[in-house]
């Protein structure tokens, strides 16, 4: 992979709000709070890299942090998971929300119970202490502009583009659709209706090669397993397509490399869960926050 270069974009490390406060103030744990880490599942290797960074920040902080996330994307086994937080006693949940909506009830509860609420990478509908997460907007409208000029290199101005989202309510994959539209409002390309495939690498290549039999010059995965489906199907492919996608993986990197994708906007996963520890231990400890929401930053990869 050594030929895999990060151009750092517009967006990286805008971390101006964290870092007001993390030079202002010293973190310290007065004593081993207990945190729950609740990702969407417990797979993807964004995920496992976010926990790899909660757990070095605990050590440091001397704080415990459980890993409790769900095998699968699933409303019901996240909740679960925070209710069994709960139960546990835990001081304080870091979340990452597989919707906006359903999980909401079940971090009232916690909060009412007590229970500190940090979300990381993709919030719910309920206030927390801080928000630490990339702007995926921002970040899809520069996949977009990828896009559209890897396109125009290869003299190719106008034809169809397949979207291949996880669905229609995790916020963070929403706001990255919504931001690779906004960046072919002036071009010439047709955007097709987006198809879900909930995160699935196996489902979302089956949705690419149909885009792909209806001839397609793009296709664009909104999070891991997207990506690594949307490569794998132009790799199988005798058609070509530009693919670009989101998140970085081992699959993910290797399709760049030989040519099946284009580019992948990489997320800092092990930063949002590092920051999100050091907010929950400076909550725990009595700091406001004030709700802060931080963008932890997005690099463009390629070959």
């Amino acid at each position: 992979m050594k030929k895999i270069l990060a151009i750092v974009c517009a967006l990286v490390l805008c971390l101006t709000a964290f870092a007001a406060v993390a030079e202002t103030t010293e973190v310290k744990a007065s004593q081993e709070w207990k945190i729950a880490l609740i990702t969407m599942d417990s797979i993807d290797q964004h995920w496992v890299t976010l926990n790899e960074g909660a757990q070095a920040k605990a050590a440091e902080l001397g704080v415990t942090v459980t890993f409790m996330s769900p095998n699968t994307k699933d409303d019901a086994q996240q909740i679960e998971c925070v209710n069994n937080a709960v139960a546990g006693g835990y001081n304080a949940i870091i979340v990452a929300a597989n919707g906006p909506d359903a999980i909401s009830s079940s971090l009232k509860e916690a909060q009412a119970a007590g229970v500190k609420v940090v979300y990381v990478d993709s919030p719910a509908n309920v206030e927390a202490e801080a928000t630490y997460s990339t702007d995926n907007k921002a970040a899809g409208a520069t996949a977009g502009a990828e896009m559209i000029a890897a396109l125009t290199e290869a003299g190719i101005t106008e034809g169809s583009i397949g979207i291949i989202n996880v669905n229609a309510a995790t916020d963070s994959c929403v706001q990255r659709e919504d931001g690779f539209r906004s960046a072919f409002e002036a071009a010439a390309y047709t955007l097709l209706e987006t198809q879900y495939g909930e995160g699935d690498a196996a489902k979302s290549q089956s949705i690419a090669e149909n885009y792909i039999t209806q001839g397609v010059v793009g296709i664009f995965g909104c999070n891991e397993g997207s990506t690594t489906g949307a490569g794998n199907a132009i790799k199988a492919s005798e058609q070509a397509a530009i693919g670009v996608g989101f998140d970085k993986s081992d699959a993910i990197l290797g399709l760049i490399e030989d040519g099946y994708l284009l580019a992948t906007m990489a997320q800092n996963p092990d930063q949002m869960g590092a920051m999100g520890v050091e907010a929950c231990v400076r909550a725990l400890e009595g700091e406001v926050l004030g709700g802060v929401v931080a963008d932890t930053g997005v690099s463009v990869l390629k070959k």
